[in-house]
């Protein structure tokens, strides 16, 4: 799917383009939303270089996520995206041409969504592609603080859980899940860190200085954000140790439990294994008190097991 967003007169026109079709003049930002090779052949025409894949798109090497070329600076960006209670990243690359700005994406993406409406309802007035990629990445900067504001309110959730027995189950999860998405987080922000000190050594020239101050604020911002994101790890490493200590701590007092058991349990054992065996001079087998004798006395060797464990404190 190609849409054209137009802007002329300070009016914001959103066209859905086909193969068929030109880019409309004054063009601000083209996206590309999972195109097919038709529409990449669309693309090639208005493009000196050559149309980038999604396997280019989702390189991970620097050399393939940021440089220049004929049709301009190249930034491939991962994106946070919520889904459910996870968080995965999207890969969006982007184009900043002369006259507008280009995105290919195979994947939807919620900030590009909140991008569009804020453009439709004027909330954002942008006259120029390097000022849209910057409003674009500082609703990104905002959105994974937003982010991370939530994994600390699920963090300080799960702190109250950790020593409840019959929760430490979701505790686990909880905790598994709250590490991956503050992983991608994280890794986002690097990634937005690197593409943005990129723009900022290499593509400074386009840059009016208001673009400037955003992207240096912007970066700041991401500064700020790193020590959190660094916190949460070491509290959920701390949180994933306790749970396992206090998971281990209540699978050795059940063990203790048995082992105490069987112990209090062998000299009845013992006693009635003596009198369990067939001699014949056995001078108890006709003595009419002989089984009460026998009973009692394991009761009281069980007894007596019992009250010098608890005396000892071992129980």
């Amino acid at each position: 799917m190609i849409t054209a967003y137009v802007y002329n007169n300070r009016e914001l026109t959103i066209t859905e383009l086909n193969i068929q079709d030109v880019v409309p003049p004054d063009t601000l930002w083209l996206d590309l939303f999972k195109p097919s090779d038709e529409e990449r052949e669309w693309l090639s025409k208005y493009s000196v270089e050559e149309v980038p894949e999604e396997e280019d798109i989702n390189e991970i090497e620097a050399s393939a996520r940021f440089y220049q070329n004929n049709d301009g600076l190249h930034i491939n960006s991962l994106f946070p995206q919520r889904v459910g209670q996870d968080v995965k990243g999207v890969n969006v690359s982007f184009n900043l041409r002369k006259d507008f700005l280009l995105t290919i994406r195979e994947d939807d993406v919620g900030l590009i969504r909140l991008l569009r409406n804020y453009l439709r309802l004027g909330r954002i007035e942008v006259t120029t592609p390097q000022g849209l990629f910057l409003e674009l990445f500082n609703l990104k900067v905002d959105h994974l603080s937003d982010l991370i504001e939530d994994i600390y309110s699920v963090v300080d959730g799960v702190s109250e859980q950790v020593f409840e027995n019959n929760e430490l189950d979701e505790v686990f999860k909880l905790i598994t899940l709250q590490e991956d998405s503050n992983g991608k987080i994280r890794l986002s922000l690097l990634d937005t860190q690197r593409s943005l000190r990129y723009m900022q050594r290499y593509y400074r020239g386009q840059l009016t200085d208001d673009n400037l101050k955003d992207l240096r604020e912007m970066l700041l911002d991401i500064e700020s954000l790193m020590p959190h994101s660094q916190f949460i790890f070491d509290k959920l490493n701390f949180l994933l140790d306790a749970a396992m200590g206090f998971s281990g701590l209540q699978q050795n007092k059940i063990i203790k439990i048995f082992s105490v058991a069987a112990v209090i349990f062998l000299p009845p054992t013992v006693i009635a294994s003596a009198y369990g065996m067939n001699f014949t001079n056995m001078p108890e087998l006709e003595w009419q008190f002989g089984y009460p004798m026998a009973i009692l006395m394991m009761l009281a060797s069980a007894g007596g097991t019992y009250a010098f464990f608890k005396r000892k404190g071992w129980l």
